[in-house]
């Protein structure tokens, strides 16, 4: 997405009008249209101060995108009692489908007492309770998945 799209979605996201925009940065409303059309672009520190305006990373700002954006505030607004109910396996199964159909194949009993053990480890290590240890372990896992695709496509 071009820097001046990520502006404007930015900006919509926080429910602001370029004129409130415009008038926190100390700048007129053309301007701010004008970085949102990519006309011109804003300097390093009107950015920064977008990135703050916007609660946003620079970096975010620089490359937001609105569907992700999303996706993380409806994570931030799903209680527990939603997710309890979520058939995630079936959720992610229409895109992924190996997930709706592996327990008939694979020895999950076997692997759940490996990272059960892992968990356990965890645990013992660093004190953390038995969600976080899981968390800890399932971003572990993620990130060795994102090196193996990246280590594959060179």
């Amino acid at each position: 997405m071009e820097l001046g799209n990520s502006l404007f979605h930015a900006r919509k996201s926080c429910g602001l009008s370029q004129e409130e925009v415009a008038e926190k940065l100390g700048v007129s409303r053309q301007t701010i249209s004008k970085w949102e059309s990519g006309e011109t672009l804003p300097d390093i520190r009107q950015s920064k101060k977008m990135s703050l305006l916007y609660k946003v990373s620079l970096d975010d700002l620089i490359a937001f995108d609105v569907d992700v954006k999303e996706i993380q505030q409806i994570i931030e607004r799903t209680s527990e009692e939603v997710e309890e109910k979520i058939d995630w396996t079936r959720a992610w199964g229409k895109k992924y489908p190996i997930l709706l159909k592996y327990q008939k194949e694979v020895n999950t009993s076997n692997y759940a007492v490996r990272l059960g053990t892992m968990i356990d480890e965890l645990k013992s290590e660093y004190g953390y309770n038995e969600l976080d240890a899981f968390l800890v372990l399932k971003d572990i896992l993620a990130a060795v998945w994102k090196n193996r695709k990246k280590i594959s496509k060179i």
